[in-house]
């Protein structure tokens, strides 16, 4: 067995655990940073993302607004020093609604959010002075307006977006929000850590060693062989392998896995604009199918739910750079938690459902049902708590940490979060939204309660 010793060895090297080597080796000055994967960084999750990042995030309190406004910032500078490898842009997320009554549920959670700290509403109710939705910025993120533009005058969202579904009376432009090449940040990220002295070893995380004081060593099944590392302090940060990796220091985190999908379509007619924002559609959908296909579905019983009410949050976004035609889709009307399996095996009507549900908001895209070719199919798991808030922090046993249970927020956060477990990890002054992450939470009666009337589905798209 191969011997080896480290300061910290952190396992999983999607983007909690590069991110964590990035603040660790870094940032924090720690040399001997090792981080362990079976397979190569950035593999499984953190590419198979919406790649997505905002601000906007409900309470209850402001802990998440604090924490996702502190990522952003640390995404900001770093794209600021690195020219953009990661090409962030600051196109916000355009919510709508064609219903009167969630129009007003738009205009009150807009104002809540708002007074949590994400910034200032700007409400256009169609009359002369009102102010008008600015454009939004299809690149870069310098100057960038904050807050968001409510705009409850379906007219002026017509005039804004003529090929959204007609039917749409309101639509909320958050403007903290864009996107980002997950892998390019990564692989920064990585890059960093490295020439700081952080390295990356392939092989499975298999075995722990602690004794009374604390984590001693880490044992890895390699390629060819085992390996025995020494070391003081072993972070846990194995995306959706989360649960499996805490059992061995014999903890059973509370979190859970729900599979998220995501489809990729050419749309060669230009029926979507290539500088839109990300679109979200806020209301239930019943998929459109032509009489003929209605009454097959419905003489099935295994297709008669086709034809049922879906829930509300298809959306879309541009994928590509210049040339482009490619639209990425998604829509998860199914958030059962299951194990999770690799490759990821996705509902077989998947990419038609969306595509569907696509061309209920977009009516345009009708053109290519039927005709569109077969939609790329992709995603991955989202590792969840129940309240949908990560755990960061020391653990139970001296000398190991946590950062997970990041959901479908891993790729925004990544930056406050590994800059809080390196806080946490070198002893280094913490935020005062800290304890909000620990493990420890849910021993407090006060929070216990609080869970009674939270759930998974918070800030979640």
């Amino acid at each position: 067995m191969q011997k080896l010793s480290a300061d910290v060895v952190i396992c999983g090297a999607g983007i909690a655990g590069v991110s964590a080597a990035y603040h660790l080796a870094v940032k924090q000055g720690i040399k001997k940073v090792l981080l362990v994967d079976e397979q190569s960084p950035l593999t499984l999750t953190s590419d198979k993302s919406t790649e997505a990042y905002r601000n906007w995030w409900p309470g209850p309190g402001n802990t998440m607004v604090r924490f996702m406004n502190r990522s952003i910032d640390l995404l900001d500078r770093l794209a600021a020093e690195s020219d953009n490898v990661f090409n962030m842009n600051r196109r916000g997320y355009v919510f709508l609604t064609a219903r009167p009554e969630q129009a007003a549920v738009m205009e009150r959670v807009a104002a809540e959010i708002s007074a949590l700290g994400a910034g200032p509403i700007r409400t256009c109710r169609g009359a002369l002075e009102d102010p008008v939705c600015p454009v939004y910025r299809p690149r870069g993120f310098e100057t960038a307006l904050n807050g968001a533009d409510l705009v409850l005058n379906a007219a002026a969202v017509r005039r804004q977006y003529p090929f959204i579904n007609d039917t749409a009376i309101a639509l909320l432009h958050v403007r903290r929000c864009g996107w980002l090449s997950a892998q390019q940040l990564g692989m920064y990220l990585l890059e960093q850590a490295k020439e700081a002295g952080a390295k990356f070893l392939i092989g499975r995380v298999s075995g722990v060693g602690a004794g009374k004081g604390g984590v001693e060593s880490v044992q890895v099944a390699g390629e060819k062989e085992g390996v025995e590392i020494s070391t003081r302090c072993f972070v846990i940060a194995a995306g959706p392998l989360l649960k499996k990796a805490g059992a061995l220091i014999g903890l059973d985190f509370p979190v859970f896995n729900e599979l998220h999908g995501k489809i990729a379509f050419n749309d060669p007619q230009g029926v979507i604009p290539r500088d839109v924002p990300l679109m979200i559609w806020t209301d239930p959908l019943k998929l459109p199918w032509t009489d003929e296909e209605r009454e097959v579905l419905g003489e099935n019983e295994k297709t008669r739910w086709l034809l049922e009410e879906f829930p509300s949050g298809v959306h879309f976004r541009p994928e590509g750079g210049e040339g482009s035609r490619t639209i990425l889709a998604l829509w998860t009307y199914d958030i059962k938690p299951q194990e999770p399996v690799w490759p990821p095996v996705f509902d077989p009507e998947y990419a038609e459902i969306v595509l569907r549900g696509m061309a209920g908001m977009v009516p345009g895209l009708s053109l290519y049902l039927g005709r569109a070719g077969k939609p790329f199919v992709d995603g991955g798991y989202y590792c969840k708590t129940r309240e949908n808030r990560p755990l960061i922090g020391p653990l139970p046993v001296r000398g190991a940490f946590v950062m997970g249970a990041l959901s479908g927020f891993g790729i925004m956060a990544s930056m406050a979060a590994g800059e809080l477990l390196g806080n946490h990890v070198s002893g280094s002054a913490l935020p005062d939204y800290a304890p909000a992450f620990l493990l420890s939470r849910y021993e407090d009666p006060a929070y216990k309660k609080l869970l009674q009337n939270w759930d998974a589905t918070s800030g979640q798209l």
